[in-house]
């Protein structure tokens, strides 16, 4: 309880079970609405809903696991970090390949945050002169200077300390990504209503239109999307650490409760509906899809939308990161003044701003990498999906399993351990396929963009 007191002083944990919504929101919602349509066109009008129902169960099980799993058994101190977590429960070396897993995802995430973004300011400049030419010009155009935008932002967002100070950009943030998959909705209503007819068949996309062993790798792709859509077990014990104690468990089950109802109900419906709009035609990101041109403003607000929550998102990552990095340099170097050394600078009007040096060097460093690798790769789905595979299976399934397995004393052999060896295993098989779907992916979309 007193490292919880002093915890609590120096964080500042003041989290609520709305602003520990809120942060969930904005990381499981960061992407996973615009590519649920395509996902579902893969799949099938059976098996896209029943997977997506399938995983947001699935995630809020084994979540549960985790987060009951934050105090030490032994001493009772609460754990900040996914990886103090696992350190408790399973030791050392399996915190380490845990943290080798998590912060690597971290990192793969705002890439792809970043990809996004910039297709989504993109298409607000395409839309407007697709308007005003009358639908003549093609209106092709880079989409380098958008990323560039988006990363400065992003380095004057990654100055603010730490997760306890950005819960105002978290609330906005969730705001957003529930204003942009409201429009991305209506919208999909709009073109059934034209359509006069609803799209899709009970199997998905046919073999007329890709190969059979197209198909094969889009299945497997599609249901790594709907699984990876709930992963937001890299960030939930870095949110949890910033509720109140000592009932944050309790909180943190009603926010996780109601975080992936809130998601779910939205990947449903969106999901269903663009694949209803656009069949087998159903475009990767829905929002930035062929047909959405009109009504304009209404493409731009959710456009708009999108980029809002993305820079949301890229902090509910990225922090976590940093906080580690900044963490094992201090107590690496803990005499050397550029790591640890805080410089009080006045702001009239506001509380003073400490600059640290090596934060202000390591955390623009961190995002102008990531803001080029973005440019090197700029494919939303499999780049997205690649750093997803990586991380689904031992974060979200392998860690809370075996944690759980251990806390409750489970024989090995038994039906219950064989049960969730099944699961574990399943879930393994499914990252392998996506991953190995998603690098095909990457090859196509390397070729078409040479050519």
């Amino acid at each position: 309880m007193e490292d919880d007191q002093a915890a609590s002083k120096t964080h500042h944990r003041t989290g609520t079970v709305w602003t520990a919504s809120a942060h969930i929101i904005t990381a499981v919602m960061g992407s996973g609405v615009l590519s649920l349509a395509w996902a579902v066109a893969q799949l099938g009008w059976i098996v896209g809903p029943a997977a997506i129902l399938l995983f947001s169960l699935l995630t809020y099980y084994t979540l549960h696991v985790a987060c009951k799993r934050c105090r030490d058994p032994d001493t009772g101190q609460r754990s900040s970090t996914y990886m103090d977590v696992v350190r408790s429960t399973l030791g050392e070396s399996r915190a380490r390949l845990c943290g080798w897993v998590q912060y690597l995802n971290h990192f793969g995430l705002c890439i792809g945050y970043t990809i996004i973004s910039a297709t989504s300011m993109m298409a607000i400049k395409r839309s407007n002169c697709f308007h005003k030419s009358g639908s003549k010009n093609p209106c092709h155009m880079n989409n380098y200077p958008y990323m560039i935008a988006f990363g400065i932002a992003e380095i004057i967002f990654s100055q603010i300390l730490d997760f306890h100070q950005l819960g105002w950009l978290f609330i906005v943030a969730a705001v957003m990504s529930v204003t942009y998959s409201t429009i991305v909705l209506g919208l999909g209503f709009a073109q059934v209503a034209e359509n006069g007819k609803i799209m899709g068949s009970l199997t998905g996309i046919s073999i007329v239109t890709v190969s059979p062993i197209q198909k094969v790798w889009r299945t497997f792709s599609a249901l790594g999307d709907i699984a990876f859509a709930y992963s937001f077990s890299l960030v939930i014990i870095e949110i949890q650490d910033t509720i109140r104690s000592p009932s944050e468990f309790k909180t943190m089950k009603k926010a996780s409760l109601i975080s992936v109802t809130v998601a779910t109900l939205f990947y449903m419906l969106c999901g269903c509906m663009g694949y209803a709009a656009f069949g087998d035609l159903t475009p990767g990101n829905l929002l930035t899809g062929f047909g959405f041109y009109n009504p304009l403003w209404l493409l731009d607000i959710a456009n708009v939308a999108t980029v809002i929550l993305l820079v949301g998102a890229y902090q509910v990552y990225c922090q976590p990161l940093f906080t580690f990095i900044e963490k094992q340099a201090a107590e690496r170097y803990p005499d050397w003044e550029f790591i640890t050394k805080e410089i009080e600078i006045p702001i009239p009007g506001f509380h003073s701003y400490n600059l640290n040096r090596f934060r202000l060097v390591w955390r623009t460093l961190f995002v102008i990498t990531t803001t080029t690798i973005s440019i090197l790769l700029p494919y939303f789905n499999h780049v997205v999906g690649l750093f997803l595979a990586v991380g689904f299976w031992p974060l979200t399934i392998y860690f809370p399993v075996q944690m759980y397995i251990k806390r409750k004393k489970i024989l090995k052999w038994s039906i219950k351990w064989f049960c969730l060896q099944i699961l574990s295993i399943s879930c393994f098989i499914i990252t392998i396929a996506t991953a190995a779907g998603s690098i095909v992916g990457i090859v196509v979309d390397l070729k078409s963009y040479q050519s």
